[in-house]
């Protein structure tokens, strides 16, 4: 009992000592670094997840170079962009690949589509780097994309029903409120169809597959991509934009048919 006793009173002096705190410190650091270290994803289980570290150095860099001013060197967001910590890879593939990003600040209701302003590695890179900060919807594989066995008319009934209302029966686009618009999709590849429906940009909602499941999707890209090419059974498409182009064609190219008639059956009564 004396011993135990002895070393009690042993460690008890220690702990009062005034170096004591910082030895707790120094104890404590090592323990939270060596944890980081043995839970913390290497380059090359970075690489067998198919993020190789490279691509995800390059693709910071170009964030410094050309987002950061908007969205923060954190990518924390600031007043002129929102973060984009979570988004995924496959919002920043569809921004960046349909040219809306980066953005200039006079587009304040909409940012349109425009030229490419990156290469498909660059984009691969940069949407690598977003996708490393935190989780979020992916890239869509070749094998997400095969639409050509999905069944066109069930993605008619999906698109009709959540689709059609902004962009048009027929994928032509239409417009909404406040200056917004819904773009017309004849112009759109599968991929960025699919990434859209994933991450619903600017006012376009969000179909999740617990929504809109990879098949649905998939059905809706081969609905829209038979419209491209199907024949327009009334004769000219129009455009396709609706009733309102047909009507008003109706009135004008009719009634005008229906004047000149009346003026030269007149001129001939004569």
């Amino acid at each position: 009992m004396k011993g135990l006793r002895s070393v009690v009173a042993r460690l008890s002096a220690r702990r009062r000592h005034r170096l004591a705190p910082l030895v707790l410190l120094f104890i404590a650091l090592a323990a939270t670094g060596g944890a980081y270290a043995s839970f913390a994803p290497s380059p090359q289980a970075e690489a067998a997840a198919g993020v190789p570290a490279q691509a995800v150095d390059e693709g910071r860099a170009i964030f410094l170079r050309n987002c950061s001013s908007c969205h923060g060197l954190n990518v924390e967001g600031t007043s002129d962009g929102p973060s984009l910590i979570g988004v995924g890879a496959a919002a920043v593939d569809f921004q960046v690949g349909t040219g809306r990003m980066p953005a200039a600040k006079s587009e304040v209701v909409q940012v349109p589509a425009k030229r490419v302003r990156f290469s498909e590695r660059e984009i691969s890179a940069l949407a690598a780097y977003i996708a490393s900060l935190a989780p979020g919807p992916p890239v869509p594989s070749k094998e997400q994309l095969a639409y050509e066995k999905a069944d066109p008319a069930v993605g008619g009934d999906i698109y009709r029903t959540n689709c059609a209302m902004c962009h048009n029966f027929a994928g032509s686009g239409g417009a909404l409120t406040r200056g917004k618009y819904a773009p017309s999709l004849t112009g759109t590849s599968p991929k960025h169809m699919y990434e859209a429906m994933l991450t619903g940009p600017q006012s376009m909602p969000v179909f999740s597959d617990e929504t809109l499941t990879p098949d649905d999707k998939r059905a809706v890209i081969a609905f829209l991509q038979g419209t491209k090419t199907e024949p327009n059974p009334g004769g000219l498409g129009l455009g396709r934009i609706g009733p309102v182009t047909e009507g008003a064609v109706g009135w004008v190219i009719g009634t005008g048919i229906l004047m000149a008639a009346a003026v030269w059956l007149g001129a001939k009564a004569r």
